[in-house]
């Protein structure tokens, strides 16, 4: 405990922002403070931590190895302090802050705005800053507490990852209706020799639609890979494109629009849409209330798929 009388807790709030923004000036503008007076800090930490802590690195500056290995165990013990401090008594109307949030235009559309006026009714100082990544690299991010917390599907975990299921969801393929014969009915011979629509963060990612046809031994030509959502159904009109996707991606789309939907002429297991976030954000309040209103965001729109 001796230890602790050097170093006093504003010291470690400037430590914890500035291993999070990897910047002083970024580090500056999270605390509210000015940039002279975290540079100042910065030299006392490394004084502390017998450390450089962060090194330039090119155009930017990388964390330590000494400035890595701190980074997790001080996160958990400011949660820790904040939960002591604050326990049992969050208000949202109250409280100060912002939570960093993955997701893909897919989440954004369907969650974003009964999140946000949600949050602007009920927790007016609470801000979210929302990014987007693979799958992999949101679990990378809440294992490094660059995030707070990820939406999407997450088939398996990293070690310390917590996840909650919000919706299940299943695929639904869609084409324009002048291309299509017979209402969508198409054999899987003929769904496989037209070109298809995938929807990736990057090409090459591995999805659960390829991996049921290679499973069976078969493969689709795919045509166009893109990152948005809601652009995949606007590239279809006048093409004999199909593209294959979430069922609740079409919730923005007219029925009047002249795209048919219809299921794949395979099976498909169904999927949960998950809320991740590290076990270090289990004892904050303000998180777990945050994902409870995320959860209640998520309630699905009754629809019928096919028609």
């Amino acid at each position: 405990m001796d230890d602790l009388r050097r170093i006093d807790l504003n010291l470690l709030l400037t430590l914890h922002a500035l291993l999070a923004e990897k910047h002083v000036t970024r580090a500056a503008l999270r605390l509210h403070k000015s940039q002279p007076a975290v540079s100042h800090a910065l030299a006392q930490l490394r004084d502390i931590f017998r450390d450089p802590l962060l090194t330039r690195r090119g155009a930017g500056m990388a964390l330590t190895p000494r400035a890595q290995d701190l980074l997790q165990p001080l996160e958990l013990a400011l949660n820790q302090l904040n939960a002591l401090l604050h326990e049992g008594a969050f208000d949202p109307r109250q409280a100060i802050r912002y939570f960093r949030v993955a997701m893909s235009d897919y989440a954004a559309h369907l969650v974003l705005p009964t999140l946000v006026k949600r949050l602007r009714d009920q927790a007016p100082g609470i801000d979210v800053i929302v990014c987007q990544a693979s799958r992999e690299a949101m679990l990378a991010q809440l294992t490094d507490g660059e995030i707070d917390l990820a939406l999407g599907v997450f088939p398996h975990t990293a070690s310390g990852i917590v996840v909650e299921t919000l919706f299940e969801e299943h695929f639904v393929s869609v084409a324009d209706k002048r291309s299509l014969p017979l209402r969508g009915k198409l054999s899987l011979d003929k769904w496989i020799a037209r070109p298809h629509v995938l929807v990736a963060t990057r090409p090459n990612t591995e999805n659960e639609i390829d991996a049921a046809l290679t499973a069976q031994g078969r493969c689709r030509h795919i045509a166009l890979v893109l990152p948005h959502w809601r652009a995949s159904t606007e590239v279809l009109a006048d093409t004999d494109l199909i593209l294959t996707v979430a069922s609740r991606t079409l919730d923005h789309v007219p029925h009047d629009q002249g795209l048919m939907r219809f299921l794949p002429p395979f099976e498909l297991p169904r999927f949960a849409f998950q809320q991740a976030w590290h076990i270090r954000r289990d004892a904050d309040s303000a998180h777990h209330w945050f994902r409870s209103v995320v959860m209640d965001c998520s309630r699905p729109i009754q629809h019928v798929a096919g028609k």
